[in-house]
């Protein structure tokens, strides 16, 4: 149903990840040059200098994942599922961050942001969610069988 607590984990880790779109993620000091890594790349000043369009459709994807989970409560095997591959693609949008920052530039700086870790505590939510969907089926389940 929708008033568990697993939609209460999942709708905490799809607002986490929504708002990557807009914080700033990273600041990048290249040979006195100071740039920033936020949702949509790299800025220096007003200036693109690295496209982030990857961690952008990630972001996105991982986003209206959250969404349709939990309106998906009626198949709880599936909505599992969904949140085993959001999982996936929180490791891997974390993943991209550091590939982002260090990738194009020979020894730059970096001082990570806060809103770097909001994907791995997505995933422990995530996971606190799958769990919870793991009780709720056992529980039907249970009631099933004494019919």
């Amino acid at each position: 149903m929708i008033q568990r607590i697993q939609t209460i984990y999942i709708l905490i880790a799809g607002l986490l990840v929504a708002t990557l779109f807009k914080l700033k993620l990273a600041d990048i000091s290249v040979d006195g040059e100071l740039m920033e890594l936020v949702g949509k790349g790299i800025y220096k000043a007003e200036t693109l200098v690295f496209n982030g369009l990857p961690l952008l459709i990630f972001t996105g994807i991982i986003t209206v994942l959250h969404l349709v989970v939990i309106f998906m409560y009626k198949k709880r095997i599936v909505q599992i599922r969904m949140l085993v591959f959001t999982i996936i693609l929180l490791i891997g949008l974390f993943g991209m961050f550091f590939y982002f920052t260090y990738a194009g530039f020979d020894g730059a700086k970096v001082a990570f942001k806060i809103p770097i870790v909001f994907p791995i505590i997505a995933v422990v939510l995530d996971w606190l969610a799958i769990r919870a969907i793991g009780k709720d089926e056992a529980l039907v389940r249970s009631l099933n069988r004494i019919r």
